[in-house]
């Protein structure tokens, strides 16, 4: 019999596909949804849904234990550019809902976790390129500062208590099922949706600034592999580094040209490049792979083509 599963922060970017694909793969019976929104998303309408504030600890727990949950993906989270307008909160949000779910499993109420960290653990002394999977990590976001402590407190919850957690530093994702969500590295969603309306973009980071990225598709499945492997071949506890294909600004349009000729960019960067400057160029995943076979499959050129032909421009014209 399937383990039921809870996907917390249902609703977002991450969420939304990871519901779907869960549902196909482990029965829609077994995969509740849950997001802070009084209804249910339509897009993830086919299976149960309930409305849940991460923040409220004795609803989580009483729902959690009264269903027989058994894992938790928890994907609520504000992001880092939405984080440091409201760093309080952000810093509440993103860490008291972790112990709640940590808690549970140290109890043995369930059996397997994943909390998702991010390239925002990274931060100006971090080395650029190639950055390693161990390496110095002073982030300068909120976000970050509430992500590197939750990879600490998750590795140490496994170490103290045996909690099977696991989790992965996400890139830059790219997705057309979902809009924009406040993240630094949405410009690369959002120019897709620019190129079908005007053929024509205003990045908020320089030309020249690359960060790491990876097609939606691509970190569904790194994720689904991660839980699904056997408990010895999870070797770091803290968090994977996931690497997908680094580009810059300039090099995404050059790409978007090839498939719409004519397209044009001009840069006018915000508050938001300072904190794109913080994060590494590239990722070393090596551990990933080797732990768990872990391997991207869209380059360039083949994710700006499916963007291109996906993304819905309803979906921002209101």
């Amino acid at each position: 019999m399937a383990e039921k599963i809870l996907i917390i922060g249902a609703g977002g970017q991450i969420g939304t596909e990871l519901v779907l694909k869960l549902r196909e793969m482990k029965g829609k019976e077994n995969v509740v949804a849950a997001d802070i929104r009084d209804n249910c998303p339509d897009v993830i309408s086919n299976g149960p849904y309930v409305k849940m504030d991460v923040m409220d600890r004795d609803f989580v727990r009483k729902f959690i234990i009264d269903n027989e949950i058994k894992q938790v993906y928890l994907l609520a989270a504000l992001l880092s550019a939405t984080a440091e307008k409201n760093p309080d909160f952000a810093w509440k949000l993103n860490m008291e809902g972790l112990f709640t779910i940590l808690d549970l499993a140290k109890e043995k109420h369930l059996n397997k976790i994943f909390w998702p960290s991010s390239i925002a653990v990274f931060g100006p002394t971090t080395p650029k390129e190639n950055t390693p999977q161990r390496t110095v990590m002073e982030p300068s976001t909120v976000y970050g500062i509430s992500k590197q402590a939750g990879e600490r407190w998750c590795e140490y919850y496994f170490n103290k208590f045996g909690v099977d957690v696991r989790s992965i530093r996400y890139p830059g994702l790219i997705s057309y099922t979902s809009l924009p969500g406040g993240g630094t590295t949405d410009y690369a969603v959002d120019i897709f949706y620019q190129a079908k309306l005007s053929n024509s973009y205003t990045s908020f980071l320089s030309e020249n600034t690359a960060l790491p990225m990876m097609y939606m598709e691509d970190a569904i499945r790194a994720t689904i592999e991660l839980m699904e492997a056997p408990v010895e071949q999870v070797r770091v506890r803290s968090s994977y580094n996931l690497g997908g294909i680094s580009f810059t600004p300039k090099e995404l349009a050059e790409a978007i040209r090839v498939e719409s000729p004519g397209f044009t960019i001009d840069y006018a960067p915000d508050f938001r490049q300072q904190i794109a400057d913080s994060w590494p160029g590239s990722i070393d995943d090596s551990d990933a792979k080797n732990d768990w076979g872990w391997k991207e499959e869209f380059d360039l050129a083949k994710l700006v083509k499916i963007m291109l032909e996906n993304v819905d421009t309803a979906l921002i014209q209101g």
